[in-house]
């Protein structure tokens, strides 16, 4: 071999070895990323453990926080507020009753005609209406006026099979997703709009007039007044309100119930089975009611109802207890939300959260473990683009290689993935859900701990005091909200909590039930059941 066949051999071994050399380093840093990557997830999944004995721990610390927020105004992150729902639909109101649905963007307007406890619902109708933008951050007046104009035309479409009583008044109940200090079963002050409607206004509402005109001292007097319109509901009572654009529109009717979604959930299904004590709004937010005895609650003040109790709604989303398991993930999208500090226990296990959680985890991993390749997809970095919807898709997918998996990631963060990669997603998937679902379960037997129905012994103890049949029945718990309904493993886990918590001869007393879209209907049922009429 000539000196050019040498030095050509010896160029070759030396690309040889940088070669392998450098897929050596390729293969030790995809260990050294894939092994970061396990670390991540495995610390993650440990901070949202939730083992029975800490669930047990939430659970006490839910009751404990109900006798607070009971016992005084502000005494717990629970505000256990008073709903003034004394009489519970039973199955035997008569008669023409409207609802009127209003929680977002779109509002509902419903009829059902009654016919007492041989017909129950003869016939119901409704309808969707979209807000136009520009009402949400109008004038109050602009916003109820609109609604009522609407409400006015559906009434002038009552068809056959709706008949009004003759001589009486048409009567309305009005489901007010919005936070509301409630003083009485028809009446209740605005305390702040959200959900986009007028929102920076409220603020504005909350410091002084002289700062109000310096803070627009460049606007002219139009823009002023038109500001100062859209302060004006707040703190005003919104069945007033409403009324008010009925005069204005020469509409005869009365708003008889003002009530949030979850009391209309917990009515709807009580009209049906007397045994609901308990309802649960699992969807983009959370919230729960229950029926609480009279006598249990400190803070009322004047005459107990002749019925002995009425429906708190705990507003749950703001629950929090040390107990409560809660990640380096958590924080950080508490820190960057709306309301930092705030809705802790709803941070953990509403639909708004749970794809975003799932998605900061994976940008975690992208970052410090480079889990979907050496550059980070750049919708990782957008909030919220990952819906609880799409988690529930992947957690679902069975297939061998997890087709759907990869369908979600290449739609949402336009990127591909590994076959154990895409398994490590469900995992985060199952992790989040997990976690979530088994806190809901603990929150449920919070309340049924409360009101003396988590035990066998404490459960036909209640059903004597309440007059009820001891054998075959239950405590039943309303559900509503596409979180539990259209997300299966979720509903599993939550089920399965719920038996573990309160064992299985418990468990076997208590059923928890779909009340789908009960908000709407039970308001028009709670108009019915407080109708103006109803000592007739």
């Amino acid at each position: 071999m000539g000196r050019m066949g040498v030095t050509l051999a010896i160029i070759g071994a030396a690309a040889t070895c940088a070669i392998a050399a450098h897929l050596v380093a390729k293969r030790v840093r995809q260990r050294a990323n894939w092994s970061r990557a396990l670390a991540i997830y495995h610390d993650f999944r440990d901070g949202c453990a939730t083992p029975l004995h800490r669930l047990r721990q939430v659970v006490d610390a839910m009751v404990v926080e109900m006798h607070a927020g009971l016992a005084l105004e502000g005494g717990s992150k629970l505000k256990m507020l008073l709903s003034y729902v004394d009489n519970l639909p039973t199955g035997e109101e008569n008669g023409l009753f409207y609802a009127l649905d209003l929680g977002g963007t779109n509002f509902r307007v419903l009829r059902v005609q009654l016919a007492g406890t041989e017909g129950r619902i003869l016939q119901q109708e409704y309808e969707e209406v979209s807000i136009p933008q520009a009402l949400m951050v109008g004038s109050n007046e602009e916003l109820f006026d609109f609604i009522v104009a609407e409400l006015a035309s559906f009434i002038t479409r009552e068809g056959e099979g709706f008949h009004p009583l003759l001589g009486r008044q048409r009567e309305l109940g009005f489901t007010f997703s919005f936070p509301v200090k409630q003083t009485s079963i028809d009446s209740g002050n605005l305390l702040k709009w959200t959900k986009g409607f007028a929102i920076k206004e409220t603020e504005y509402a909350r410091i002084e007039p002289q700062e109000v005109q310096r803070s627009f001292k460049c606007c002219t007097s139009t823009s002023w007044n038109r500001r100062a319109l859209l302060c004006h509901v707040v703190g005003k009572d919104v069945v007033e309100e409403l009324q008010a654009a009925m005069g204005r529109h020469k509409l005869d009717m009365r708003v008889t119930a003002l009530v949030n979604d979850t009391v209309g959930t917990l009515a709807g299904g009580r009209y049906w089975n007397e045994d609901v004590m308990v309802a649960v709004i699992l969807g983009t937010g959370s919230n729960a009611c229950y029926v609480e005895r009279a006598d249990a609650i400190p803070k009322w003040r004047g005459v107990l109802p002749k019925s002995g109790s009425t429906v708190i709604n705990m507003e749950w989303g703001s629950f929090w207890s040390s107990h409560l398991p809660r990640t380096p993930v958590d924080d950080t999208l508490d820190a960057d939300s709306l309301n930092p500090g705030d809705q802790g226990f709803e941070k953990l296990i509403s639909g708004m959260y749970l794809g975003d959680i799932v998605r900061r985890i994976l940008l975690k991993m992208a970052e410090e473990a480079a889990l979907f390749g050496n550059t980070v997809p750049s919708n990782l970095f957008i909030p919220f683009i990952l819906r609880t919807p799409d988690v529930s898709a992947m957690h679902a997918d069975e297939s061998a290689d997890l087709k759907e998996v990869t369908r979600v990631l290449r739609v949402v963060f336009k990127t591909q993935a590994s076959l154990r990669v895409r398994k490590i997603v469900v995992d985060v998937c199952d992790t989040v859900a997990g976690r979530a679902a088994r806190l809901v379960a603990a929150g449920v037997v919070g309340i049924l701990k409360k009101i003396g129905r988590d035990t066998v012994g404490n459960i036909d103890m209640a059903r004597l005091k309440n007059n009820l049949a001891g054998k075959g029945r239950k405590t039943v718990v309303a559900m509503d909200g596409g979180l539990y309904e259209h997300y299966p493993k979720f509903r599993t886990y939550l089920n399965d909590t719920a038996v573990e918590l309160l064992g299985k001869e418990a468990a076997e007393q208590v059923a928890v039930e779909l009340s789908k879209d009960g908000s709407g209907i039970g308001a028009a049922l709670l108009a019915a059941s407080h109708s103006q009429y109803s000592s007739d």
